[in-house]
């Protein structure tokens, strides 16, 4: 699990490629002071293993299936990415919950500079509209963000300047390629108001008996 607060910028410094796989090797500094074998990464959103460290970089896999819905494989060598370590138990909640596991991507439509923000407007797939609303949260390549406006399928989003610095996100151009998660309250509130009534009341009973309302 992971708060969508982005601790560093890494650095794509090798990648290789198969058919429907990565094998990436990222530089980074912060990542690495308590990194372990097995660790959970939040690697431009999505959530990788680390299979190999050393004092410089950790490796990670991309699966196929990885491959296919997250952009990803639109890495290069070179290339600048978001990461965060998974949240731990004793520190503060700064984001939402972020998974990792990436809903889809989006298309960055617009940028615009206003006095110290930067506007972003992308475009989703037609099929988030049920998790979007003004205010609500949304993760941009691992990045917790407030969306700010929702017309159709295009969300706004505002960077502040720490956002700006300490992201990669202030560096896409218009027409590339973003990781989406949709906020995951939304998605299970959605997914619950979906169920037939007697797989909701079932639902509902489960939540109260587990939370010891009865």
């Amino acid at each position: 699990m992971f708060t969508g607060i982005v601790e560093e910028i890494g650095t794509i410094t090798k990648i290789e490629r198969g058919t429907t796989s990565l094998k990436l090797v990222i530089s980074c500094e912060k990542i690495l002071k308590d990194i372990h074998l097995g660790d959970s990464i939040s690697v431009n959103g999505v959530c990788l293993t680390v299979a190999e460290f050393n004092s410089q970089s950790f490796k990670a896999d991309v699966m196929p299936e990885t491959f296919m819905a997250t952009a990803l494989n639109k890495l290069s060598s070179g290339s600048k990415i978001n990461l965060e370590r998974a949240m731990a138990a004793n520190g503060r909640f700064g984001g939402h919950f972020v998974s990792g596991h990436v809903d889809g991507t989006g298309t960055i439509m617009a940028k615009k500079n206003k006095e110290n923000a930067l506007y972003m407007m992308i475009r989703l797939p037609e099929s988030f509209s049920p998790f979007l609303m003004e205010k609500g949260s949304i993760a941009i390549d691992g990045t917790s963000l407030t969306l700010f406006e929702v017309e159709g399928q295009d969300i706004t989003i505002s960077l502040i300047p720490h956002t700006q610095e300490e992201t990669a996100l202030a560096l896409k151009s218009i027409g590339e390629i973003v990781n989406i998660e949709c906020d995951m309250l939304a998605k299970y509130i959605h997914r619950m108001i979906k169920q037939p009534d007697n797989a909701k009341k079932n639902i509902t009973l489960d939540m109260l008996s587990d939370n010891g309302f009865i």
